[in-house]
């Protein structure tokens, strides 16, 4: 009897979890033409302030081995008027530039997954909203969720 009670618990709760996730999107438009709206739902963590998301954009490329590239551009934040979510846009992806080695002309060209340069671009861990991030197309969006140490520890005198 018990365990039937937990499942149906369950199933209420995963109910209510994805009615909340479904009624959360009706805040985000649409992506605008040229454009795709990608959508990250976080799972639960016991201590979400002990983690980060970070967004990595980019697109895989052929170029060769000897060298590293970036693509200019930049994700902006933008607050969703009468709802207060965040989203993230990346208006637009390119020129890209790298370092310039001299490879040998006749080596093979790979398929390498470039990103936007620049620092890491981190954001608050949330598991009760989604992450969306409206990029052209083309565009490949990734995440790394990044997690501290259970501990801090202290910085010696000097």
């Amino acid at each position: 009897m018990r365990k039937s009670f937990s499942t149906a618990a369950l199933s209420l709760l995963s109910a209510v979890v994805s009615a909340q996730a479904a009624d959360n999107m009706k805040a985000f438009p649409p992506a605008e033409a040229g454009m795709v709206r990608h959508v990250l739902q976080l799972p639960k963590q016991d201590d979400e302030y002990a983690f980060k998301v970070e967004l990595i954009v980019g697109q895989t490329v052929k170029v060769d081995e000897g060298n590293r590239y970036f693509f200019a551009g930049k994700i902006e934040e933008k607050t969703i008027e009468g709802w207060g979510f965040t989203s993230y846009v990346v208006g637009k992806l390119g020129p890209m530039a790298g370092t310039r080695m001299a490879v040998d002309s006749d080596a093979p060209k790979v398929d390498r997954f470039i990103t936007l340069g620049g620092e890491p671009y981190l954001i608050r861990y949330n598991s009760r909203l989604q992450v969306v991030v409206y990029a052209p197309e083309g565009v490949e969006v990734r995440y790394r969720i990044w997690s501290a140490a259970p501990e801090a520890k202290a910085i010696g005198k000097g």
